[in-house]
């Protein structure tokens, strides 16, 4: 949730902003403003009503002292009304609060500086691309076809059990999934981050505070009676856990990570990119996680998503990281970093991370705060990637490392598996 001093001081450079995101801020910002010199107003009449008050009450105990009753039981009458009247001024306080939060937190995060404009994924900018991508041998098939060929995930199992999306695997297909999992929370903590196991679901507050509720409520699985959700990354237990926290400075940065299943709906996908592993509503995902200084920020972004290269290196896959354009941003993040494997069976590239700062967005929605060296009280920053989300990494293993023996397992995952092909 963007600050409202910000919105204040900045108003048309918020405008001119949240522009670059295809939005069109112009009213909602003057709505705001209204409200926010309205809330200033009333604030000041509580302010003054109580004040007054205060010092009716002093000045009655000195008139009873005195002896002058007659006179403290006239103020009494004065203080009663003044009572009332700052009971209605709360109240109305409390009503344009309410009303001035439900309308910010339908205001996306302002995009950095260096966000391109666009308005869909053609205009994300290519900023680095490397690996070879391999040619394939002349049986090479798509990896839903490698998949039923060695019964490692069985889609129309999972489709009986549950539903479209839910896989089941199998075999090697289930080693590899957990040899995948290992091997990204153990480079995640080589590499400083601390292991958490969350919750794998969140209750409304939680939801709120990443920034997941009110905007994606419909993409989310919502058990009623109990009002929880099922995750969709494990990045929203992980940031809630600093949620209403102040820190000291010198615990920054934190840096933790997480595997966990994740459960998204995705309503409205269909055709061939949810064939397969491509997109699912169970998947697993380990996340890293950071709360970080605001003058580090966009340094650790730049660290993030170096480490995030090093594992798609490791695992030998060719890949491409994006710069998005502000069309193609979430609601939350200031900058985003998108990481695609190609895909060679599929003559494509999946998206496998995402690697966002969010700034002060989250921090002011969860109250997350840190003390600085001065004891003044500070919004931190929070970032979050996916490091790495397993199914589209399994597609695209699968395709590229095909030939006539089998699936070849890159060399990094052996000591993981424990065999070197699937066959």
């Amino acid at each position: 949730m963007l600050q409202l001093i910000y919105i204040r001081e900045n108003t048309q450079e918020v405008i001119d902003r949240l522009a670059v995101k295809n939005f069109n801020a112009t009213e909602i910002i003057h709505e705001v403003l209204t409200m926010d010199n309205l809330r200033r107003e009333t604030q000041k009449k509580l302010d003054d009503s109580l004040a007054e008050a205060n010092n009716l009450a002093k000045e009655i105990g000195i008139l009873f002292k005195s002896g002058k009753q007659a006179e403290a039981n006239d103020l009494k009458i004065k203080t009663a009304d003044l009572k009332i009247i700052s009971k209605e001024y709360g109240e109305k306080l409390e009503e344009i609060e309410t009303k001035l939060n439900q309308t910010l937190v339908q205001i996306p995060n302002l995009p950095h500086s260096s966000v391109p404009k666009g308005k869909s994924s053609e205009q994300n900018e290519n900023i680095h691309q490397e690996g070879e991508i391999p040619t394939l041998y002349e049986g090479a098939v798509p990896h839903w076809d490698l998949c039923s060929k060695f019964d490692i995930v069985d889609f129309e199992l999972g489709n009986k059990i549950t539903g479209a999306g839910f896989p089941v695997y199998k075999g090697k297909g289930s080693k590899l999934q957990r040899a995948l999992i290992n091997f990204f929370l153990d480079n995640a903590t080589e590499n400083g981050y601390t292991e958490i196991q969350p919750p794998l679901m969140v209750n409304e507050a939680s939801g709120y505070g990443t920034g997941q509720l009110p905007d994606k409520e419909g993409q989310m699985y919502h058990a009623t009676i109990d009002n929880l959700y099922l995750i969709p990354t494990a990045e929203v237990p992980i940031t809630n856990i600093y949620r209403n926290v102040i820190l000291d400075e010198k615990q920054l940065p934190i840096k933790n990570t997480a595997y966990s299943a994740c459960f998204r709906r995705e309503a409205g996908s269909y055709g061939k990119d949810v064939r397969g592993l491509n997109r699912l509503h169970q998947f697993d995902k380990v996340e890293i996680v950071q709360i970080q200084h605001p003058d580090k920020s966009y340094q650790t972004l730049e660290d993030m998503k170096d480490y995030v290269a090093s594992i798609l290196r490791k695992l030998e896959l060719p890949f491409r990281i994006l710069r998005l354009c502000g069309g193609d941003m979430s609601f939350t993040s200031a900058l985003t970093y998108d990481f695609e494997v190609y895909s060679v069976a599929q003559q494509k590239w999946l998206e496998v991370s995402s690697v966002s700062n969010f700034e002060t967005f989250q921090a002011n929605r969860m109250k997350l705060r840190y003390r600085d060296e001065n004891g003044k009280i500070q919004l931190a920053h929070t970032l979050n990637g996916s490091a790495l989300a397993l199914p589209r990494i399994v597609a695209a293993l699968l395709e590229n490392n095909q030939s006539a023996e089998g699936i070849h397992i890159p060399k990094a995952l052996q000591e993981y598996t424990k065999f070197d092909i699937i066959n």
